[in-house]
């Protein structure tokens, strides 16, 4: 209650910084607009099912046709239903909290019961899950509008690939394309029709980078919020695992895995942050979090955040595109410009050399056996086991459509090792000890607050492997993931190609206040996100109230 009545006090003194074009009329454009101008626009008149529709008409615009964007693999048919609930709701004095009537995007790895989760396989098209993911049913109670499942790369990418190979050939033929699934097809960016949205959860990056909802989830287990957070030029969060519940969520590996929000402002990405986090019983991660977790982190957002702070810059990822390093150091020097102390550290090259085999192979060995404990939860019709998935991707029979990923699944089921092999066992329990160590000692060490890295050291790829650059990324994303650590990404600039380039805020376990604060004061001082140039600005966008 405390927190919707601040909301709401906040709400109001947005309403002031509307636009008034004509006597007794207010606008509000969908494309620039927060969560809290958005409410601030409802106390004046504004409905939901009026920015339902302006938001659809986005959709209908540019993700079949136009630019063709293709981050929706199913739209809602009772959204607009839900929509007049919720005004009938407002009208009659209910507000659920910030979240009543806002539009929101879903990854389609979230279980919701009356729509299909596919995991971006076609196996599982019209798979309708048994309930919600528990964060799903949290915003459902909020008062939050599923607008559409989108697309992501099939089973989050690491479900089936060539991760950890160092065979050329092996390489080539599992290289699945940028941002593709066989239940979806293929996601685009919106900045650059020609290259992809990062995976896995790339539908959920293109579609908010385009206006496509207020705000959406994706996962992630080893960069797959941020990475297309970067490269479509949003803000997002990684949480500290065990602060949002995975039950419901397809899983990849749970050693790594967690649900987050992404946004295009810091202030969507902490509005929904506190409305999904709470301690479930149906995931013994959460447990921790019970001291830990806020329900409102608005009062963290605060100009002036980062002065005093201590940051340090991982100088260990720069190098690998002049354009991505010529937006980071004009970062760090807004860092130092608000107040903060910046100081360049390294990781410990025995961590760095290590923590990519040992992150292949516990990712491959929790996913076989972790896929088949949630493929046997679905109605009968539908693959039971890991097994399955592997034996039907390659059978003619199914007409799947990218081989590719049929290869890479293959592969998966050769590197794969039971959950009690001694070998799995000691990179699970020893290896991430050690990653978390060296972690840990680099910031007790230099006595730092966060460390600041370019989410992607590269931008956007090409949607075609083989047109991409030799050589993969050396990115520090799953760093976050094996110590379980949260990481904010905040838009930091584009490049001269009219790519976008993130600042990754990286902080200690349940660190999110601090990140949220540096990262609203960074993007209050730079405002570098940009709408994409192929999904440009509609008339219906500015809504009249």
């Amino acid at each position: 209650m405390l927190a919707s009545r601040l909301f709401a006090s906040t709400a109001l003194a947005c309403a002031l910084a509307l636009s008034f074009p004509a006597a007794n009329a207010a606008t509000l454009d969908i494309s620039t607009a927060s969560i809290t101008e958005v409410q601030a626009a409802f106390s004046q008149g504004l409905t939901s099912q009026k920015l339902l529709d302006a938001y659809l008409k986005r959709i209908e615009a540019y993700d079949k046709k136009g630019p063709t964007i293709n981050a929706v693999i199913l739209l809602n048919p009772k959204a607009k239903a839900e929509a007049q609930k919720l005004d009938a709701e407002r009208k009659a004095g209910k507000i659920r909290g910030p979240l009543h009537g806002i539009p929101v995007i879903l990854k389609d790895n979230y279980d919701t019961f009356d729509l299909q989760t596919t995991g971006g396989s076609q196996l599982l098209l019209g798979s309708v899950p048994p309930d919600d993911a528990f964060v799903v049913k949290k915003l459902r109670d909020a008062g939050a509008i599923i607008v559409a499942k989108v697309n992501l790369s099939e089973w989050a990418g690491g479900g089936g690939s060539v991760s950890g190979a160092t065979d050329p050939l092996v390489l080539e033929r599992g290289a699945v394309p940028n941002g593709s699934s066989t239940a979806g097809g293929q996601t685009r960016n919106p900045h650059d029709l020609s290259r992809g949205p990062a995976g896995s959860s790339g539908g959920t990056g293109a579609g908010l980078a385009a206006a496509f909802a207020q705000f959406g989830l994706g996962t992630d287990t080893g960069g797959s919020i941020r990475s297309p957070s970067s490269v479509n030029g949003i803000a997002g969060l990684k949480p500290t695992r065990g602060l949002l519940s995975r039950d419901g969520i397809i899983p990849l590996a749970l050693s790594f895995d967690t649900g987050g929000p992404m946004a295009r402002n810091v202030t969507d990405v902490a509005i929904s942050l506190g409305a999904m986090t709470g301690v479930d019983a149906a995931d013994a991660a959460t447990q921790p979090s019970a001291a830990q977790f806020k329900t409102d982190y608005t009062p963290y957002l605060k100009t002036g955040s980062l002065k005093g702070a201590r940051i340090g810059v991982a100088r260990d990822f720069f190098g690998q595109d002049a354009e991505v390093d010529r937006v980071m150091e004009a970062s760090i020097a807004t860092l130092r410009k608000l107040g903060a102390t910046v100081i360049d550290v390294r990781y410990p090259s025995y961590m760095l050399g290590m923590r990519q085999p040992g992150y292949s192979l516990i990712m491959a060995s929790e996913f076989k056996a972790q896929v088949t404990d949630y493929l046997r939860t679905l109605k009968p019709g539908f693959p039971k086991t890991f097994d399955d998935v592997v034996r039907l991707s390659n059978d003619p029979k199914t007409k799947y459509r990218q081989p590719e990923k049929a290869y890479a699944l293959t592969y998966t089921a050769t590197q794969a090792l039971d959950l009690d092999d001694p070998i799995y066992l000691v990179a699970k329990n020893e290896g991430l000890a050690l990653v978390k160590a060296s972690v840990d000692a680099v910031l007790s060490s230099n006595q730092l607050d966060a460390i600041v890295y370019a989410t992607n050291p590269r931008p956007a790829q090409p949607i075609d492997p083989a047109a991409a650059p030799p050589g993969a990324a050396n990115s520090p994303t799953n760093i976050a993931n094996q110590t379980g650590y949260p990481d904010l990404i905040v838009p930091a600039g584009i490049t001269k190609d009219g790519l976008p380039v993130t600042i990754s805020f990286f902080g200690p376990a349940w660190s999110e206040p601090k990140l949220l604060g540096y990262g609203y004061d960074f993007e209050q001082a730079t405002h570098a996100r940009v709408l994409p140039k192929n999904t440009p600005s509609l008339p219906s966008d500015r809504i009249e109230f």
